[in-house]
């Protein structure tokens, strides 16, 4: 039976960025969780991907209408044409993860 993991939220990040950086947490979490976040949401939406060196890119992608079947029913539905996040990880990030 599997453990559940850890989750770490983007708060513990700026609260240890700012002890890093002789910060205050408040400033840092503006900073990492609040503006961050809201000029990643924005570039987002304009369509731009997002390179984060050593963590990979960020990307919306277009996914086609589609049929579909109901599992439960077998009945077939028409899934509508949608946006998705994608994220494709760096070799950097792959290889220091894989090991």
């Amino acid at each position: 039976m599997a453990t559940a993991q850890p989750t770490v939220t983007m708060k513990q990040f700026a609260a240890e960025l700012a002890e890093k950086h002789e910060l205050s947490k408040k400033l840092m979490n503006e900073i990492l969780c609040d503006d961050w976040v809201a000029m990643v949401v924005k570039s987002l939406k304009k369509g731009n991907r997002i390179r984060m060196a050593g963590l990979g890119i960020l990307q919306v992608k277009k996914r086609a209408a589609r049929m579909g079947r109901n599992p439960a029913t077998g009945e077939t539905i028409s899934i509508p044409a949608k946006k998705k996040i994608a994220f494709r990880a760096a070799k950097e990030l792959k290889d220091a993860v894989g090991k």
